[in-house]
């Protein structure tokens, strides 16, 4: 399921021109604010699979019950949407970028950082899914 030395850039109709730090709505910590604190508090150190069963994790009122590696396995029995879809390179700017060994960290769009991740290979380079469908 994840990519490696690859760059998740930021969506074509992403309305941010900078990273913008996501907030929290209705009191609630969002999809993407759990992605921003995973990621952005760790740079390098998570893996995708790491961020998408910790915020799934961190979305469940109760938490599960359960041994983690039992609940982890489980939650990747059925197809899981990549960083690709992630809010973070669809909405606020921010590129996702997976090291040689698969660990993610954020770029804002706007950095020197992203702009030569961006300007390599087309083939590790991967727009995040658009916002809204073409047309």
């Amino acid at each position: 399921m994840g990519y490696h030395d690859t760059l998740i850039a930021v969506a074509g109709d992403c309305p941010a021109t900078t990273g913008v730090a996501p907030q929290l709505r209705d009191g609630r910590r969002t999809v993407a604010v759990l992605h921003f604190e995973l990621i952005g508090s760790s740079p390098y150190a998570l893996t995708q699979e790491d961020v998408l069963f910790q915020t799934w994790l961190a979305q469940q009122n109760p938490a599960p019950a359960g041994d983690l590696a039992a609940l982890r396995e489980q939650f990747f029995d059925q197809p899981r949407a990549c960083l690709r879809a992630s809010p973070l390179p669809k909405r606020y700017g921010w590129g996702v970028h997976f090291d040689a060994a698969g660990r993610t960290a954020l770029h804002a769009v706007d950095s020197a950082e992203y702009a030569a991740l961006a300007d390599r290979d087309a083939a590790a380079v991967l727009p995040a899914f658009r916002a809204r469908r073409a047309g």
